[in-house]
């Protein structure tokens, strides 16, 4: 085989297992040993370590539902096959109990586990590699400090070739340089702040930006918005644009996190799960942080050609649209915030992907319950129509009131059903 053939074989057939998981149960439990007298951690550390776990939405992967909190087990259904969180728990056994500070930065900086065996990046260390020395040992720390759960981590379930660890040496060295952030000294301290809770400890861009064809995050697309690898959602855009955060306040940015609605939209779907999990528990300077540093984000280079709908489509996408959702979201799209969104402008509705609008018309759902809005209104599901109807549905809803995103098609509903 020539160096050319090999060279493409990796590229087409190797290389898009890479995005996959994050390490094995062996790694994850793999142990080294305490550092004899080692002195219990203050508790000002531990609370510190609580907060940061919340920012980083450490329960949303290794909590599963009705389960013990982080022991793991968490499902990540792939194309490749199942993936699943592994128990970072105190116990010594099956969790993480016998690593060190030492061991939980180089897991958290350099994708590695104690025995040097690397992680697979859907573990978000490209992101956690930005955050400081300190703040990784309060993690560590206050999550030595739960209870520990002897629940086995449950061995991933993936094809092969997308089980062989060591094309993560071709990947890391590729696309994987660990660094903390540097404050930059152009911008404010609130500014700097947003920053690090985006591009690290939130971990903002695994979701939100782009993949390559090796599903390594795009950085030249940044924030500009992209599909969820493990669920048929679609990451909105954050950029300065119409169809990222370009029209909202700040002060709107923060609302939606933290109650889970505001006048533009509500989180639905993951993005529900990140403000019921984290972003709710956020202080108001993070918040604010965070809403200031993505309102400095630039704009993205806007929508590409769409497929224009036919009057037949759209006449009959108002029908539904007037016997199915006028009462709600009202005749112009403006909805009756915060109850029902507006879909008028909507970032979601306006994406280059129609799955976040199928989705909910087909299967209705809730704004996340949180502290400000603990009984959040919710949405029917509407399956009982058919992928015609959905498809005229979804197109009415995206052409309307100053829309402009495009023609759905059927064949793009059903495999949502």
């Amino acid at each position: 085989m020539t160096h050319t053939r090999f060279s493409n074989l990796l590229r087409r057939v190797f290389m898009p297992l890479l995005f996959i998981a994050w390490g094995s149960h062996a790694a994850a439990a793999a142990a080294s040993t305490p550092q004899p007298g080692e002195a219990a951690p203050a508790a000002e550390q531990i609370e510190i370590g609580r907060y940061l776990t919340l920012a980083a939405n450490c329960a949303g992967c290794h909590t599963v539902a009705n389960g013990e909190r982080f022991a793991g087990r968490t499902p990540m259904p792939t194309p490749f096959g199942t993936l699943y969180g592994p128990n970072i728990t105190p116990s010594p056994q099956h969790g993480i109990g016998n690593w060190t500070a030492d061991d939980f930065w180089n897991a958290m900086h350099h994708g590695k586990s104690p025995d040097g065996t690397p992680f697979y990046p859907a573990f978000p260390y490209p992101q956690y590699t930005r955050m400081t020395r300190a703040d990784t040992d309060a993690i560590h720390a206050y999550l030595m400090s739960q209870p520990a759960s002897d629940t086995p981590s449950r061995p991933h379930e993936l094809r092969f070739p997308y089980s062989q660890r060591w094309l993560l040496t071709l990947w890391r060295a590729m696309y994987f340089e660990p660094g903390t952030l540097a404050p930059d000294p152009a911008h404010d301290a609130l500014w700097n702040r947003g920053r690090y809770l985006v591009e690290g400890a939130g971990h903002c861009a695994a979701c939100h930006t782009p993949r390559n064809r090796w599903a390594a995050n795009d950085l030249r697309r940044g924030f500009q918005g992209a599909g969820m690898m493990d669920s048929p959602w679609y990451a909105t855009a954050l950029t300065g644009d119409a169809h990222g955060l370009g029209n909202w306040p700040a002060e709107d940015i923060v609302e939606l996190l933290r109650t889970g609605s505001s006048p533009h939209s509500t989180a639905a779907g993951p993005m529900a799960a990140v403000v019921s999990d984290s972003t709710q528990h956020l202080s108001d300077h993070d918040l604010g942080a965070v809403a200031t540093y993505l309102k400095s984000l630039p704009p993205g280079p806007g929508p590409g050609a769409r497929a224009q709908p036919s009057e037949a489509v759209m006449s009959a996408g108002r029908r539904l649209y007037e016997q199915h959702c006028v009462a709600c979201h009202r005749a112009a799209g403006e909805g009756a915030p915060p109850a029902w969104p507006p879909l008028a402008r909507n970032t979601s509705v306006l994406a280059p992907s129609p799955n976040n609008v199928v989705q909910m018309i087909l299967k209705g759902g809730y704004a996340p319950a949180t502290e400000s809005n603990p009984r959040p209104h919710g949405m029917p599901p509407f399956h009982a129509l058919s992928d015609s109807d959905i498809a005229a549905l979804a197109t009415y809803v995206r052409n309307s009131w100053g829309n402009a995103a495009g023609a759905v098609s059927p064949h793009q509903v059903t495999p949502l059903r």
